[in-house]
């Protein structure tokens, strides 16, 4: 219990009750809704956990509807948005059963209708559960809007442990990125004068350190695993409030996803999920990474990259890690063609005017002989 005290009372900092199961049924949540209209929010495949919820707070004398979105992998768009606004009117307060998208519509949706909302995690999948923005999909586009954070994060390891092995993957692979992401925001720091948080890196880092501990537990999907991995996930979203932005959290791997988005987006397919991308991503950040040292060419800052990336791990454990989660681990096995990979390669960075590992090998020129050898790896 030791362990989850921390994450409560760091939870309590920002406004947020992380509250975990127990046989008193989520004692503090229950209290701050008695009295109030709550709406169970779940698609298809997260009912089997939101219909017994709501039966339980409606045992323990809480006013409670569920409504589940008929489908079993909704998308967060104006549609699917339209569909629940719809439908709050007449309560206080929504619960989303779910994870990333199920989270991301109750936020969006409930912050417009100045009502609060929480979630019960269905899965370990995402960093995106205590932040106060939304990623939307408005006319065929993805952007990110305002919404508002949670008002309760629950957690039931039951529930979490039981989530299919590539949604625990999408989270592994939303964690392993902070190697690089840290790396890429100390080397900004470092070579461009950039401003740098060490409270919120090292957050960051510690709870990234506690996921490598544990990591043979994530691969199996175990509780210590699990808790470990939750608890680093509701931390991102802490160290880019500390930081004021997602240096903590988003680096040139999540730049190679959002790019990766657009192109799902334009050709009209389903996007697949975001740590899964990210995933890729960090295989391909480390390995530029490594190479830095091989390089023929000098730039002004070189020993500093180089050194920065001794302390990362090697491409090939993540792929491991990922793999043995259900991950792939070639961009050709997320349906994108080749010549889209490659122009993500010469062009990602371009999407934020952040300075990453990307941008460095951009900016002097590296890429050119670099692109062949990351597409034969990781395409």
């Amino acid at each position: 219990m030791e362990n989850y005290q921390d994450i409560v009372k760091l939870s309590q900092q920002f406004g947020i009750n992380a509250e975990y199961a127990s046989e008193a049924f989520y004692p503090v949540f229950r209290a701050s809704l008695a009295g109030k209209n709550i709406l169970v929010l779940t698609d298809e495949n997260t009912v089997r956990y939101g219909r017994p919820f709501a039966s339980r707070l409606a045992d323990a004398g809480l006013s409670v509807s569920l409504y589940t979105i008929p489908e079993k992998e909704p998308v967060a768009d104006e549609k699917t948005c339209a569909l629940v606004a719809g439908r709050l009117a007449p309560y206080d307060y929504v619960l989303a059963v779910g994870a990333g998208t199920l989270n991301d519509i109750a936020k969006y949706t409930t912050f417009h209708a100045g009502k609060k909302c929480g979630v019960l995690a269905s899965a370990a999948s995402m960093d995106g559960f205590t932040s106060g923005v939304t990623p939307l999909i408005k006319k065929g586009f993805k952007i990110t809007e305002n919404a508002q954070t949670v008002s309760d994060i629950l957690i039931d390891f039951d529930i979490l442990c039981a989530a299919p092995k590539i949604m625990t993957g999408a989270g592994t692979g939303d964690i392993l990125a902070k190697f690089c992401c840290l790396t890429d925001w100390k080397m900004s720091h470092l070579l461009n004068g950039e401003a740098y948080n060490e409270e919120a890196a090292s957050l960051m880092r510690v709870a990234l350190g506690q996921c490598v501990d544990s990591i043979e537990s994530i691969k199996a999907c175990g509780r210590q695993g699990i808790d470990d991995l939750m608890r680093a996930l509701l931390i991102s979203g802490y160290a880019m409030v500390i930081a004021g932005s997602s240096r903590p959290a988003s680096g040139a791997e999540h730049h190679m996803s959002h790019f990766l988005e657009m192109d799902f987006l334009r050709r009209g397919e389903r996007i697949p999920l975001h740590g899964v991308k990210v995933g890729l991503g960090t295989m391909v950040s480390l390995r530029m990474y490594k190479r830095l040292k091989d390089l023929r060419e000098d730039f002004e800052g070189k020993e500093t990259a180089v050194g920065l990336a001794e302390a990362l791990p090697e491409p090939e454990w993540v792929a491991g890690v990922l793999s043995s989660l259900g991950c792939p681990t070639r961009f050709s096995e997320l349906g994108v063609a080749a010549d889209t990979v490659r122009d993500m390669l010469f062009n990602c960075y371009k999407i934020r005017d952040r300075f990453t590992i990307m941008t460095l090998y951009n900016k002097f020129g590296f890429m050119k002989g670099a692109a062949d050898e990351l597409m034969d790896l990781y395409y």
